[in-house]
């Protein structure tokens, strides 16, 4: 790693003394210095609770499919802080990030930026230097006072909406609905994914209030899932048979979502053929997420209640009971409910604490579980859990790694030989 980026990556990173700042006059403040780089972009905004990020690279690899280069701004990253700005496919390079953040360093300094801040800025800079004509931005928490809410969208996506964050976003569904909801501008058509009833009423009122075009499953788009695949029709293009890399029923929505972004695209004039399309959606690849590695090793990052209860529905459709599960996550998450989910095809939990302030406590999960009958045992260090779940599992048992993403890069970085840059196309 370049001297440089690292001591560029040490200030950047300084900017979390400043903590999560939810509002917007800041970070308008900074693009303003800078020459407003998002009003030369089409910019795609996504918000939702979980399915962002692989909504987002579906998209990605859709339009590097058709040949069309386009950046990806996503959050948060794997193991290397540029995954988080992508252009055509392809992650920042270490000099571009340090020369990026070094033009925004005087800025941020005066202004108090925070990390998320920064990050988006030169996430924005970086694309329209490369002189790409299309960004798609993923939300980074909420939606309504996220930082990347400063950009004026061509089209908005809104993923499934699930409680989480609600220190920030609120205590109820609606609340938090309201907050993503906030993507939404006047005249700017949104499509959304399948919602709960008390979530789609709080979306339908938001598009109405603003002369928003709303796009919603089963009447402007549809999909049907069938044990090789499925079938997606979205606007003027119809496909059978898309076949993903990406596991688990649970992406077919978040792929038709973004199958539905390019149907209307294409309305619009993108050159985004069918068989790009396809292509796009399944050539996609999003590590960390209901991933498979060798010696029957699975990771998800599944980090809020709504994840866990996707993991233990792929769970059940593979019949996957002789579960060793590596767990650990925040203390503000729904953290025994989550566990309440993937208890039932455990053998045994290693609980652990996952490279993040404020871990959930370990004797907590290993009381619970015990509560549930399920033998546990606590560690300080993700890879001494490692060490513990292969040396105590059967030769057909699975070891899952599962509650934060931060729990999964750690393990993924001993488990895979070499890791330099995470693909987003298989």
């Amino acid at each position: 790693m370049l001297p440089d980026y690292r001591d560029s990556l040490d200030y950047l990173y300084s900017l979390r003394f400043f903590g999560i700042k939810l509002g917007l006059e800041t970070i308008a403040e900074l693009l303003d210095r800078v020459g407003n780089p998002q009003q030369h972009l089409r910019i795609l905004h996504i918000a939702g609770t979980n399915g962002k990020g692989s909504t987002a690279a579906a998209l990605a690899a859709v339009f590097h499919a058709a040949g069309i280069s386009a950046g990806l701004y996503t959050s948060p990253h794997l193991h290397q802080f540029t995954e988080r700005i992508r252009v055509d496919a392809r992650q920042l390079e270490l000099n571009e990030a340090v020369a990026l953040i070094d033009e925004l360093r005087p800025h941020a300094d005066q202004l108090q930026a925070t990390f998320f801040e920064v990050t988006t800025a030169m996430a924005l800079l970086a694309f329209q230097r490369r002189g790409v004509t299309w960004a798609i931005m993923e939300c980074g928490m909420g939606g309504r006072l996220d930082a990347t809410n400063v950009v004026l969208p061509e089209l908005c996506l809104i993923t499934p909406i699930a409680l989480d964050h609600t220190r920030h976003l609120g205590e109820t569904l609606a609340q938090v609905a309201g907050e993503k909801a906030g993507i939404i501008k006047s005249g700017v058509p949104v499509i959304s994914a399948r919602q709960a009833p008390e979530a789609a009423v709080v979306l339908e009122h938001r598009a109405q209030q603003l002369g928003s075009r709303l796009l919603l499953p089963d009447r402007d788009y549809c999909w049907q899932s069938h044990p090789e695949g499925f079938d997606v029709r979205a606007g003027s293009f119809e496909l059978k048979a898309v076949h993903p890399t990406l596991p688990g029923v649970h992406q077919h929505q978040n792929l038709a979502l973004a199958a539905a972004a390019a149907g209307y695209l294409r309305e619009v004039g993108a050159d985004l053929g069918s068989s790009a399309v396809r292509s796009g959606l399944e050539r996609v690849c999003w590590p960390g997420r209901l991933e498979w590695l060798p010696q029957k090793m699975l990771l998800d990052g599944a980090h809020n209640q709504a994840g866990a209860a996707i993991l233990a529905d792929y769970l059940k459709q593979q019949s996957l009971r002789r579960v060793h599960l590596i767990f650990g996550c925040k203390a503000d998450k729904q953290v025994l409910p989550m566990l309440d989910l993937l208890l039932p095809f455990c053998q045994c939990l290693y609980a652990t604490r996952p490279l993040v302030e404020d871990a959930a406590d370990t004797e907590l999960l290993c009381a619970h579980a015990a509560d549930h009958a399920v033998a546990a045992q606590g560690f300080a260090e993700p890879i001494a859990a490692l060490a513990a779940a292969k040396q105590s599992r059967g030769t057909d048992d699975l070891i899952l790694v599962a509650g934060s993403l931060f729990l999964v890069a750690v393990i993924r970085e001993q488990v895979v030989a070499r890791i330099d840059k995470t693909p987003i196309i298989g």
